[in-house]
């Protein structure tokens, strides 16, 4: 596995600056985790739901883009792999993709989500109601919780004990 390159979240800082870190600190993990696996470990099925390595790294960019782009910012058209015919797209992963395509795929929606945020206050509302402050904690809990899940594919994978 690739060396720990994370930042860790800031100890003494405001809220913004706190939360912003735990959330960048996980992303830095979800990268850390799915990194230097072959295509088809990161497409292994190894328990009964839809989890893949690669599965939920796809599923991570399309959060960060629904939450950022679509709730925050607005924008319309945001792409997604879920739809109402396949409410799990995002976790199936198709045979031609490529684990090292799909991280490089998360990174940049998780800058644009950088940039989004930094344009709004923590107490604005966004589309559907919640604050950016909501926004910003739940996306915390979605990726932390996700990070566990890769954690254990990533152990049952190469044995490799993740942090």
């Amino acid at each position: 596995m690739e060396n720990d390159s994370r930042t860790e979240p800031p100890e003494t800082a405001g809220a913004r600056e706190t939360l912003t870190g735990f959330l960048d600190y996980f992303r830095a993990t979800v990268v850390m985790r799915a990194g230097g696996l072959s295509d088809a470990d990161g497409a292994r099925r190894l328990v009964p739901s839809l989890a893949t390595v690669s599965g939920l790294v796809q599923h991570l960019t399309d959060v960060e883009r629904f939450w950022f782009q679509d709730r925050i910012d607005g924008q319309q058209g945001v792409p997604k792999r879920w739809s109402a015919e396949d409410p799990d797209g995002e976790f199936r992963v198709r045979e031609e993709d490529s684990l090292s395509e799909i991280i490089d795929e998360y990174e940049p929606a998780c800058r644009q989500s950088r940039e989004v945020l930094g344009r709004y206050g923590m107490e604005e509302r966004c589309r559907g109601g919640q604050s950016v402050r909501w926004v910003l904690v739940h996306m915390i809990e979605e990726t932390g919780l996700h990070c566990g899940h890769l954690d254990i594919l990533r152990e049952l994978l190469d044995g490799s004990i993740g942090d």
